[in-house]
């Protein structure tokens, strides 16, 4: 588990997990060594780099997935004159998180994790008088 460097509560913080962090969760989780859960985290990380700069979608179960995309030339504006600027086209990372992933952290925060509203049901309609 990785270490929680604040008391703010569940909320998003301003803490940043590290690859040491991740290397440490290795070493404690797993039983390698330090060096060893390092060299595990970096390879990882580098595996993951690779695939994304040949194309390729990186998908990983009950996590999300990482895709590189091409974004097309467009017209931005200067919010501070107006005036139009052309943005060149360019590749994006995009990451989306899985259900899982989103139900467990809407479920941290302690939000519903379905579509259903957690408002009150409606009021049953009464019944007609006879």
């Amino acid at each position: 588990m990785l270490p929680d460097k604040t008391n703010r509560g569940p909320y998003m913080t301003e803490t940043t997990v590290t690859r040491a962090d991740l290397s440490e969760a290795v070493y404690q989780e797993v039983g390698l060594s330090r060096n060893d859960s390092a060299a595990l985290v970096e390879t990882v990380l580098n595996e993951i780099v690779e695939a994304l700069t040949r194309g390729q979608t990186v998908k990983i179960s009950s996590f999300g997935s990482f895709s590189v995309r091409q974004k097309g030339k467009r017209v931005g504006r200067n919010p501070k004159t107006g005036e139009e600027v052309p943005i060149l086209p360019r590749k994006v990372l995009v990451f989306r998180a899985s259900h899982v992933l989103k139900n467990k952290i809407n479920r941290a925060l302690g939000k519903s994790g379905g579509r259903a509203s957690s408002a009150a049901p409606a009021p049953a309609a009464a019944e007609p008088k006879a």
